[in-house]
């Protein structure tokens, strides 16, 4: 490898441009890019106090590979296969470490980001602990007026820093302090020093054009998994895609495709799933291991397989639609309890229709007690060698090797009443209690968790404090306030402007209907919706949700 400098000015004009070493592109191996508007505003803070950015990785190759343009106009949503070039056989620098930081410098000096472009804040400088922000940089229209100023008209003009001073004073509505004068004009020297004087784009080269047998196309694909492997840029996941998009094209468009398609519904079904459900049902094993996609015909099965393993993934997820009460991303506490029904599926499609209700009792069950929570892949694997050996999908199999895994099944009152707003199967709890089954065009309509005694009237009950008998101790705590018990399930609109909001209950449910109170299981005693009897309205709705769901709770002998 040998290395290389540029200033940051001259290196944002090589992007996308094959008159100078043939462009610089984006392999197809490369994920798309993330960074918020947020981080491409610290990064351009941290270059300007000169903090050192990193070194990057280049690949140079003729080779026929597919690659993409960086993205000047950067948009939420954009589809990054419309930004493909035709493959061919010209020299060119393809990155394969530094996406995220190339891709801010270009959107900040040469593009925007989701229709705003980048500006400064030409007073800014002060010095600050390294933590915080020091020069203020932010995305803005045109509508941003001094002292902010475009960063990209001070550091790509050709004009000199007194004709760029005078420029900005201009910009001012009143004549500018002496102090501030003196600040402008420092920032302006250190702008232009940082970004068009110093080389502060480090790059390695890895050239097989000059180098073919050093750097094979395989050497390459190495080389980008042990440069990602080592930081946070790419995760497993990435890295195992990396090497199916290598060598199959058009694994990216359909990934993107089966994913737009099963998440539609308003679920958030991610690759990192599909990744590992295309490992277990190819018996591979459920744990990420880079490894197992470079096993000699790995790809190839999943090329080969593709239409019926998605088939499967597409048929759960339409059953989970269609006939379970997880509607929604929020109600599904995790998407690894889908694996075990997707193999089967795949593995024993004929059979698939037999053990319908077996389903849903045991998403339901699987689903309030968290079973599939923390790392549950070695529970997988024994799930599919389970179906494997019966060849059917046998519940009590099944449940019988969930409770040997040491993951309890038993739903108890506890396990009802300790539910509360923060845990993830309070969701599908309560779509399991309502049944709103409904999909809002709008993810703000969606219903929403309301607190029946508003948290900010019970945060001010105090009680006397133990210590000092002072009454400055809050007498009802997270877990008080966040119970199932004080829980309820609203609209969007109900729990919106002019909704319940912190309406008290006495007042809130005063005009409710007596079928409203029943679908809430609200107590029925108006004397129960006091603020002054929080503790007995807890334990009065306590009664009627342990027995709304006694068919759930297991019976101990």
């Amino acid at each position: 490898m040998n290395n290389q400098s540029e200033t940051i000015r001259k290196f944002v004009t090589y992007i996308n441009n094959k008159d100078h070493l043939g462009g610089f592109w984006l392999p197809n191996i490369q994920r798309p890019f993330v960074w918020s508007e947020e981080q491409i505003e610290r990064v351009y803070d941290s270059i300007l106090r000169e903090y050192p950015i990193g070194s990057m990785l280049v690949w140079k190759t003729d080779s026929e590979i597919k690659h993409r343009k960086f993205i000047d106009n950067w948009r939420n949503g954009l589809n990054i296969t419309d930004f493909y070039v035709p493959e061919n056989g010209h020299a060119k620098m393809l990155v394969l470490d530094g996406q995220q930081r190339i891709q801010s410098l270009f959107i900040g000096l040469r593009g925007s980001y989701n229709g705003k472009e980048l500006y400064l804040n030409i007073l800014s400088g002060d010095l600050k602990d390294p933590e915080d922000t020091r020069f203020e940089f932010k995305f803005s229209d045109n509508t941003a007026c001094y002292p902010w100023v475009k960063f990209k008209d001070v550091v790509l003009t050709d004009k000199k820093n007194k004709e760029i001073r005078s420029w900005i004073s201009e910009l001012a509505s009143d004549a500018i302090s002496p102090e501030n004068e003196d600040r402008i004009e420092e920032n302006i020297e250190q702008i232009r020093n940082v970004f068009c004087t110093q080389e502060n784009i480090l790059y390695q080269v890895i050239d097989s054009i000059d180098k073919p047998d050093t750097y094979s196309e395989n050497d390459v694909v190495e080389i980008f998994i042990r440069a990602n492997s080592g930081g946070t840029p790419l995760n497993k996941s990435d890295l195992m895609f990396s090497l199916l998009v290598s060598s199959w094209d058009d694994v990216e468009n359909r990934m993107s495709e089966l994913l737009l398609e099963i998440n539609a519904t308003g679920y958030k079904f991610t690759r990192d799933f599909i990744l590992k459900t295309f490992l277990v049902l190819l018996d591979k094993g459920a744990r990420y291991n880079v490894r197992k996609f470079r096993e000699e015909g790995t790809r190839e099965r999943i090329e080969q397989e593709w239409d019926n393993i998605t088939d499967s993934i597409r048929a759960v997820k339409d059953y989970i639609y269609g006939s379970t009460f997880l509607k929604t991303d929020k109600t599904i506490p995790s998407y690894l309890s889908l694996i075990p029904l997707i193999y089967f599926r795949y593995h024993f499609k004929g059979k698939w229709g037999n053990h319908l209700p077996d389903y849903q009792n045991y998403i339901t069950r699987t689903s309030i007690t968290g079973v599939f929570g923390g790392t549950p892949d070695n529970l997988l694997d024994k799930l599919v060698k389970r179906i494997n050996e019966d060849k059917d999908f046998v519940l009590d199999q099944i449940f019988g090797v969930i409770r040997e895994d040491n993951r309890g099944l038993e739903v108890s009152q506890s396990t009802i009443l300790s539910l509360d707003y923060w845990k993830k199967e309070i969701h599908f709890f309560f779509n399991l209690w309502y049944g709103f089954n409904y999909q809002p065009s709008l993810q703000d309509n969606k219903p929403q968790i309301d607190h029946i005694f508003p948290q900010s009237a019970l945060k001010k009950v105090k009680m006397p404090n133990p210590s000092t008998g002072a009454m400055n101790m809050m007498k009802y705590g997270w877990d008080m306030r966040n119970q199932i018990a004080n829980l309820m399930l609203l609209t969007a609109v109900e729990n919106g402007a002019g909704g319940k909001t912190d309406i008290l209950p006495e007042v809130f449910f005063a005009d409710k209907s007596p079928e409203y109170l029943k679908m809430h299981l609200i107590p029925k005693d108006p004397e129960l919706w006091k603020f002054e009897n929080f503790e007995k309205f807890i334990e009065a709705r306590k009664a009627l949700i342990l027995q709304k769901f006694d068919f759930l709770i297991q019976r101990t002998n």
